[in-house]
């Protein structure tokens, strides 16, 4: 059924679906977005790494409520078209009622020239929603994916509305955690964007919670892993998964840093006090 408080179209690359994406993406009936990030084309240099999959976040939108998502490809050809021939074949269809709803810092067209003021001056209704905030600061992607990388997990997930997650595949293990009693799911997050910090987490799967170890568990020496893994240690119940499965991981707390231990028995004292403290 169709929601009548919802009008117009919202525009934005939404990376993260953030509580600032969360404001524009409530009010708007539609959705018009790019797949890939556009300084991936422009300036694959300063191209960011992204909190989402396209797949990830084109759920995330569509979870906000809006009827219809517009997921165009960023090509040379949308790069290089004028703002107003932009705003008219795809910002001015009677489709979304000739409203607009997007960011303060929205831009579009050649070099990035068109704004609200363009859109107002082609006889569009733009309704540019005020910046959420976050300790005082401005919630922005950057700064929740700076957030994660150094392991402000909590920061994160205030500034998102929820925890950050990632989707990974689940991988056959060595053994280890069984033999030290604590038995562990082992997922691979290789299509993980952002620099992860190595370290222990708080972290739960489809509701069950565990102790969840991302690195290389270096302690084991030419036992380690040569890239890093999450290793999972399921307090109670553990969700059913076999090898080759895809889960989602959603992160609460960063607890402590990886580390290499003197002995396996240390490891061992210390995985208790960290299981203590859950």
């Amino acid at each position: 059924m169709r929601d009548s408080a919802r009008r117009g179209l919202a525009v934005g690359f939404f990376d993260g679906v953030h509580l600032g994406h969360q404001a524009i993406l409530h009010g708007a009936s539609a959705v018009l977005t790019f797949r890939n990030h556009p300084l991936s084309l422009l300036a694959p240099h300063k191209a960011p790494r992204l909190l989402m999959s396209v797949e990830e976040r084109m759920a995330a939108i569509r979870a906000c409520g809006v009827e219809e998502v517009l997921a165009l490809d960023f090509t040379q050809d949308l790069a290089g078209m004028q703002p107003a021939d932009f705003a008219a074949n795809y910002l001015a269809s009677p489709r979304w009622g000739g409203v607009v709803r997007c960011g303060g810092n929205w831009r579009f067209g050649r070099g990035g020239a068109g704004d609200a003021a363009l859109l107002r001056s082609m006889g569009l209704s733009v309704e540019v929603v005020p910046y959420a905030e976050y300790k005082g600061e401005r919630v922005s992607s950057t700064r929740i994916r700076a957030a994660i990388e150094s392991g402000e997990m909590e920061d994160a997930s205030s500034m998102l509305g929820r925890d950050w997650s990632v989707r990974g595949v689940v991988s056959v293990g060595k053994g280890l955690g069984a033999g030290l009693g604590y038995p562990t799911v082992n997922v691979r997050l290789d299509g993980l964007s952002l620099k992860l910090r190595l370290g222990v987490y708080d972290v739960h799967v489809s509701g069950c919670r565990a102790l969840a170890n991302y690195g290389v568990a270096p302690t084991f020496g030419d036992k380690a892993w040569k890239s890093p893994i999450l290793e999972m240690h399921f307090i109670g119940e553990v969700p059913h998964s076999q090898p080759g499965d895809s889960l989602t991981v959603g992160f609460g707390r960063f607890i402590r840093p990886e580390r290499k231990f003197a002995s396996v028995d240390e490891l061992k004292r210390q995985i208790a006090l960290d299981l203590a403290g859950f």
